[in-house]
């Protein structure tokens, strides 16, 4: 009989081919097959037994699933979110949003969230666990990608704090709101892409010949909707802090960049000078 140990060294040797995260991967599905968390896992792996549905789900992401769709959660800040095939699946580059905001918002907390193509709900109910006493506004396209927002909020408690609602980004949303959280499609139209990502809804991520056209259509609206003192977070691809940047400060924002914990251009910090 095979051991956790083993099973798990097996296994990462099989992932190694195509993932990048091979050993992370392997103790996601082995907790995931045992009903158990990564650490309990971890702490337990020489007295538990490989069950017969671990093979299974290794199958499957060797097949390119990504875990967060075979796990069916994904573990967002300080919240775990459950997610579908329906909406992106929360990064940790998307963290450095939140960072942005409890920076800004060191001294005092914000009262109003909005948050532009919610997805998942990610962004708004990290936020919102970030601050119990704030209330949050979260807009998407998808319907779907809302539903599942909805049922994260409803999970975590925060069903009367956070509304989710079909939208069109900012159009027809009054406002202002003390903070704006935006993690809007950012890849250049037929650019090839690899991994997890081919598996993801394709709305959510690409824009344009430019990869600028959801910039273009939210900036015009910023300016209504930061409230005095308040910010907008808006997460951009690597190379585009510039081009960002310009769309902002041709509506009269101010601008400041914050980089990942990779040290990549990520989160732009916009505040309302007027």
């Amino acid at each position: 009989m095979t051991s956790i140990p083993d099973a798990l060294r097996a296994a990462t040797v099989q992932l190694a081919v195509s993932s990048d995260t091979a050993r992370l991967d392997a103790e996601l599905l082995m907790a995931h097959a045992l009903g158990l968390s990564r650490n309990d896992l971890l702490l337990r792996q020489r007295d538990l037994t490989v069950p017969e549905t671990f093979v299974p789900l290794l199958a499957r992401r060797m097949d390119g699933e990504p875990i967060a769709h075979i796990t069916g959660t994904r573990d967002f800040w300080t919240i775990t979110l459950s997610v579908t095939p329906d909406t992106l699946i929360p990064r940790p580059d998307s963290e450095t949003l939140i960072e942005a905001a409890v920076d800004h918002f060191a001294t005092r907390a914000p009262a109003t969230i909005l948050d532009l193509g919610t997805g998942s709900g990610a962004l708004l109910l990290a936020a919102l666990a970030q601050w119990p006493h704030a209330q949050g506004l979260g807009l998407d396209a998808s319907v779907p990608a809302l539903a599942v927002a909805q049922g994260n909020a409803a999970r975590l408690g925060m069903a009367r704090r956070a509304a989710f609602r079909p939208g069109d980004w900012a159009q027809g949303v009054e406002g202002p709101f003390d903070l704006l959280l935006i993690n809007p499609p950012y890849i250049v139209a037929d650019l090839p892409l690899s991994g997890d990502v081919l598996r993801e809804p394709a709305s959510a991520l690409f824009a344009g010949i430019d990869g600028l056209d959801d910039y273009r259509r939210i900036a015009p609206d910023l300016p209504r909707l930061i409230a005095p003192g308040g910010m907008a977070a808006i997460e951009i691809g690597y190379d585009q802090a510039a081009s960002v940047t310009a769309l902002l400060h041709a509506k009269g924002l101010a601008v400041a960049l914050r980089r990942d914990l990779a040290g990549h251009d990520r989160c732009l910090i916009v505040t309302n000078p007027g």
